[in-house]
């Protein structure tokens, strides 16, 4: 059955003044200097608890990404340890129990208001008290949650104690899922008459490049104790700033009532939100009481339709879309779990700029600043709820929860995340072990039932994989699990595709995680089929924890192991590394999404008698450099990459040799090169004629470091960051690849250093003090300002080399 599904969404993105949930007048960033201390052994929820001598940090903040006390050689280095319970899991860091503690004076503001405090998320199981209140507990580490402030607190100017006993115990997360409030906290402040928290809901009955028409719901509650008369005001603002749409209505509210309000807006050559061009709309909701305003919630939005279905797969506004998709988990590498608003969008724009059009995010629903930034670039969305219902991966894991708090974390998922236009899809679980069985089955309907009821303008999928943890079970048992879905997702199941098509013609499927290596088997049916939707390699960047899970090992006689040891941190499976440089399987990628032409990777030296063993989720130890320093003579394995018919390879000018490429087996053509440096290059041949080419160059010897900085000028804000890439170059201005030199940083000015990095998975070291050695000829230094405009002063110094400086401008 053919299924359509007309999107129009809204994101809760910063414009005009308006933040995460409502506008400005709502909401107070509620994110500067709260106290903090990692204890369990201490109570202090009550007020007078004494905390003066506690660590005062800003939110977002991750703990776990921290440097632990009593560094030890090869046992403890920076924020990791040996024994850490989580181990390969967790990138050997360590969670345990914190608190954290707030005082503020209660505003003439808050007078006969109601006020709240909003967690965007908590890693994991907090615990809230107000001036010795317990306002409640909230387990799931990765979804919203509020409560009401208005009963506990203090008269007007006196001041407040907000306490959160944070616990991050046990084994709970297959990934490094940091520690503490590392997502952003704001109090929103109201009129008793006041639009319900993610109170506003936008669909369309039809969209077209003449009209659409908006169907705005509005959720307004009366918590006073009269009967209120007032009018909704919605206002349409096109993404131009021009105002485009409005709809009053006057209403009734019974004391202590909540309504649901419909309205219709006709708007007029609606600009169509896609990945190419992201266009977005602002709504803006009042609430007047006669010529008094008695609330404001402002939201973005934007246009477009999606259908799903097998005989023309996934379209957005009409036109077939094919989703380059990754998986990817929520760190930002150095920064750990903590939610910087531009680490985020940096994230986005790496990703982008690297060929992906969507992602999938794994295992559970992402910050609002990641989809505030899916929104601005373009870039859809497989929004993920759990990893684990009733039995769980972990002894300490989310499954302990499930029943009693599933629905509050999907409904939490839903509300805040149903008006994005980038989320296309949401996904009910991954790779859950009762999939297929009974007890699954009763809720994975569950899931979906609850989802539909609060949105039906989406598909619904769920990360399918084999029954390796159920012998007894076929692949077609997975049938009844399928049926309860909108698009079948496949977890490294291509093979299955064309087979299952034939018995389920009307299944819509997408490859939810696929290996690295197969991106041209799993790419190549996406192409051929319309009823295979995409691919999402696992994954896009690499992430903290599972470390080495896309290992390439090198011995006499290797053997598979799913994980290797200590000091690996990093999972080195992804396109984009630890800091955000791209790796060879992405070059390969490009030829496969026909990006590039042509692509050359040379693979490092491998002494004879040796043999590389390479994991499902790995890539061949290959870098596209041709300096290899004291391997002269050697014959090294070079691969071409490319969709010509025939590939030429030549050597200082010399042909090597010509290889031809069967397109429709393969897109690969390697050579055996005796090293000698100077410059290599492939070219491919069509028609008898040269075409496209690519040239690896040998450099010097390390000479210069260079300061490469993402943006010199930000904002002057603590949500704002500049990514300054060091990279070692010799006299000529390449970056030398073999070079692994220490870095030190010196920073003055407005700024701090807020993490340092590389894309070595072993490199165990601090990502936050000042000195970093370099890998593959390069590091990374994030710089935050202090939010005082001025400038930045940081200076890169190493042994032997040309020191560095820029300066940072914070507006």
């Amino acid at each position: 059955m053919k299924k359509a599904f007309f999107l129009f969404c809204f994101n809760t993105f910063l414009l005009s003044g308006f933040s995460q949930d409502g506008g400005s007048n709502r909401n107070i960033s509620f994110d500067a200097r709260w106290r903090f201390i990692k204890d369990s052994t201490i109570t202090a929820s009550d007020p007078k608890f004494e905390d003066s001598k506690w660590r005062i940090v800003d939110l977002p903040h991750d703990w776990s990404i921290e440097d632990l006390p009593s560094q030890i050689p090869d046992s403890v280095n920076g924020p990791f340890h040996k024994g850490s319970v989580g181990g390969l899991a967790t990138g050997f860091t360590v969670g345990g129990i914190s608190w954290y503690r707030k005082k503020f004076i209660s505003e003439k503001k808050f007078t006969h208001r109601l006020v709240s405090v909003h967690f965007d998320g908590v890693y994991m199981n907090s615990d809230v008290w107000l001036n010795g209140h317990h306002l409640g507990n909230h387990p799931y580490g990765y979804t919203p949650f509020y409560y009401d402030l208005s009963p506990y607190l203090s008269p007007e100017g006196q001041e407040n104690v907000m306490a959160v006993r944070v616990s991050n115990e046990g084994k709970n997360s297959r990934w490094y899922s940091g520690s503490g409030i590392y997502r952003h906290v704001w109090l929103t402040v109201t009129h008793s008459v006041h639009v319900a928290p993610k109170g506003v809901d936008v669909a369309t009955a039809e969209v077209s490049s003449a009209k659409a028409t908006l169907r705005i719901k509005t959720n307004v509650i009366n918590e006073s104790s009269s009967r209120q008369m007032v009018s909704l005001i919605n206002t349409i603002i096109s993404p131009d700033g021009k105002l485009v749409g409005t709809s009053r209505e006057n209403i009734e509210l019974n004391a202590g009532s909540k309504r649901q309000l419909h309205q219709e807006i006709l708007l007029a050559h609606p600009r169509l939100w896609s990945v190419e061009d992201p266009d977005i709309y602002q709504v803006v909701v009042e609430i007047q009481h006669g010529t008094e305003l008695l609330d404001r919630y402002g939201t973005c939005f934007g246009v477009r339709t999606i259908k799903v279905d097998a005989k023309n797969g996934l379209t957005v506004n009409g036109q077939r879309v094919l989703l380059k998709g990754g998986c990817i988990h929520h760190d930002d590498g150095p920064l750990g779990s903590a939610i910087i608003d531009r680490a985020e969008v940096r994230k986005i724009e790496l990703l982008k700029k690297n060929g992906f059009n969507a992602i999938r995010t794994c295992h559970n629903p992402p910050s609002t600043q990641l989809l505030d930034a899916c929104d601005r670039l373009g870039m859809m969305v497989i929004d993920e709820a759990f990893d684990a219902w009733e039995q769980g991966k972990n002894d300490q894991d989310y499954h302990r929860y499930f029943d009693t708090s599933w629905k509050k974390d999907i409904d939490a998922m839903v509300l805040r995340d149903r008006n994005h236009p980038s989320v296309i899809m949401w996904s009910i679980g991954n790779e859950i072990p009762e999939r297929a069985d009974s007890s699954g089955l009763r809720i994975g309907k569950s899931l979906c039932d609850e989802i539909r009821r609060l949105d039906s303008t989406r598909p619904i999928t769920e990360a399918i994989n084999s029954f390796w943890d159920r012998p007894k079970y076929k692949w077609d048992t997975s049938a009844s699990a399928f049926a309860l879905l909108d698009v079948g997702g496949y977890n490294y199941q291509w093979q299955e595709y064309e087979k299952d098509h034939i018995k389920f013609p009307n299944r819509v499927m997408a490859g939810t995680e696929s290996f690295p290596k197969e991106a041209f088997q799993n790419w190549s049916l996406v192409e051929n089929h319309p009823y295979i939707i995409g691919d999402f390699v696992w994954t896009a960047m690499d992430y903290l924890g599972e470390a080495s899970i896309g290992h390439a090992v090198t011995a006499s006689n290797p053997k598979f192991t799913f994980l290797l040891d200590w000091p690996w941190y990093d999972s080195f499976c992804g396109d984009i590394d630890l800091i955000g440089n791209k790796k060879p399987q992405s070059y390969y990628r490009d030829v496969v999404w026909r990006r590039n032409p042509i692509a050359l990777a040379v693979h490092t030296p491998v002494a004879d008698n040796m043999n590389e063993l390479v994991s499902p989720w790995g890539w061949p130890d290959e870098q596209q450099s041709w300096t290899w320093p004291g391997n002269e003579g050697r014959y090294l394995e070079v691969r071409v990459f490319s969709r010509a018919s025939l590939i030429r390879l030549l050597l200082n000018g010399k042909e090597i040799g010509e290889q031809k490429i069967d397109g429709s087996a393969g897109i690969v053509a390697a050579f055996k090169v005796p090293y000698q440096p100077g410059l290599l290059k492939a070219v491919n041949i069509e028609d008898g004629k040269e075409t496209d080419s690519v040239e690896l160059k040998t450099t010097e010897k390390p000479k210069h470091l260079r300061l490469v900085p993402d943006r010199a000028n930000i904002h002057a804000s603590r949500n704002d960051l500049s990514y300054v890439m060091v990279e070692i170059t010799d006299e000529n201005g390449q970056i030398v690849p073999y070079a692994e030199i220490p870095v030190k940083f010196t920073i003055s000015g407005v700024g701090e250093i807020a993490g340092v990095g590389n894309g070595n998975p072993t490199d165990m070291a601090s990502l936050q003090n000042p000195v970093r050695k370099s890998w593959r000829g390069k590091c990374l230094v994030i710089v935050r300002p202090n939010g005082e405009i001025g400038k930045t002063t940081l200076k890169a110094t190493a042994t032997g080399l040309t020191s560095a400086q820029i300066e940072i401008e914070s507006r």
